[in-house]
């Protein structure tokens, strides 16, 4: 423990990270670096400074990181349309590749010699932050404070910060019964109730969106203009990749949309019932597959589907920083060079409705598709050879007596 002189811990200012704070200090006998990433969880983050100040803690790092993830790995994630296991749309999951990041280039920045986080044993983050934290510092010691401590109780937590000295906010009135997570893609939800599979979150736990039966009665259209596969502005309004977003969760948010309800395999071998919002999310996959489908040739289309599991499973078991990952995004990425043009979408009550798709480089050709009068364009005795071709393997082993 004595070889540790500086370590950067992922701090929220919350109670376990505060706990951790001191206890690292105490532990180790070293310094502790705060990093506090502003990811648009919806909480302010400054008052993180205060809290690190009051114990001592002298480097402190609170850094806004909406744009850059947005930009570098939300969007990049929705050009592969990547859902894990059908359902999740992974917002947990790739909000911890950023941060990982963060907390090694910051050990570098100030010396520091290890890195600490607040994820506990049992869960998926440890995963992330420190498979992570090794691609891209080997050599970075990681500290883990659940897999060590035996503080495993909030009861635990708050001794130790009476005896420790530690602040702790007495907020009145009654506090969440739920583990939460935001950012500024989504927001979620477990314990408490939901750790029973068989039983109905209750409404008032959602934060994000109204349920789909108190929407609006009335659609709201709204139109995004894509360009290779990302959204650039929404209603002839340029915005930011973080602005776009903002704005998607507030539409979607209004209608109903966005919620999801999943039982999910986790990485360590464990399945677990989640909750989650995803409002600006649930637009953006239904849109971007929208204006590929008009865009992108279909066998370049089928191999994304084909890859895509793939990719999720990565982006899920936390290997962003992995070199199939990387291999996987460039593919992805020129496969959207094409994917441009504009969406127009209806959002009512729960539902995202596609009502118009428009680009310059549509591969859809009237003349070709249309059940009129094609002049030429599509010579339709051809088909019979396509399929006698195509059923010659089948008309074989039919012959041959195969079922």
């Amino acid at each position: 423990m004595s070889a540790i002189n500086k370590v950067v811990l992922a701090y929220s200012g919350g109670l376990d990270t505060s706990v951790i704070a001191r206890w690292l200090q105490e532990t180790y006998a070293c310094e502790v670096v705060t990093f506090t990433a502003d990811i648009g969880q919806g909480e302010e983050v400054e008052p993180a400074r205060a809290k690190a100040q009051a114990m001592g803690i002298q480097e402190i790092y609170i850094e806004d990181l909406r744009e850059e993830f947005v930009a570098d790995y939300v969007y990049p994630m929705f050009r592969a349309n990547a859902l894990y296991e059908g359902e999740y749309l992974l917002g947990t999951s790739i909000a911890r590749p950023l941060i990982a990041k963060r907390l090694v280039e910051i050990a570098a920045e100030t010396g520091a010699d290890a890195i600490s986080h607040g994820a506990t044993g049992k869960g998926n983050d440890q995963v992330r932050f420190e498979l992570g934290a090794y691609a891209l510092s080997p050599g970075i010691k990681v500290i883990a404070p659940w897999r060590e401590w035996d503080l495993n109780s909030r009861d635990k937590l708050l001794a130790y910060c009476d005896t420790h000295g530690i602040p702790v906010e007495k907020k009145r009135g009654s506090k969440s019964p739920y583990s939460m997570d935001a950012n500024l893609l989504h927001i979620s939800y477990e314990g408490d109730i939901l750790e029973d599979p068989a039983a109905e979150p209750e409404e008032a736990m959602w934060l994000w969106t109204v349920s789909p039966e108190a929407a609006p009665d009335a659609a709201t259209t709204i139109e995004l203009e894509y360009r290779k596969g990302d959204i650039v502005a929404i209603d002839g309004e340029s915005l930011t990749p973080a602005a776009v977003l903002t704005r998607l969760n507030k539409l979607a948010g209004e209608n109903g949309i966005g919620r999801a309800d999943i039982v999910e395999n986790r990485y360590v071998g464990m399945k677990s019932r989640g909750c989650y919002e995803t409002p600006g999310g649930t637009i953006m996959l239904k849109a971007h597959r929208a204006i590929e489908s008009i865009t992108m040739d279909r066998e370049l289309a089928h191999l994304k589907d084909e890859l895509m599991p793939r990719y999720a499973s990565l982006v899920y078991n936390g290997y962003w920083w992995s070199a199939e990952r990387k291999a996987l995004q460039t593919l992805i990425d020129e496969s959207q060079n094409y994917v441009n043009g504009k969406v127009r979408l209806k959002l009512y009550k729960g539902n995202v409705i596609v009502i118009g798709r428009e680009s310059d480089d549509s591969l859809f050709d009237e003349e070709v598709a249309t059940f009129e009068d094609d002049a030429g364009a599509y010579d339709q005795k051809d088909a019979a050879g396509f399929i006698k071709l195509n059923a010659l393997r089948m008309r074989i082993a039919a012959e041959k007596g195969r079922k």
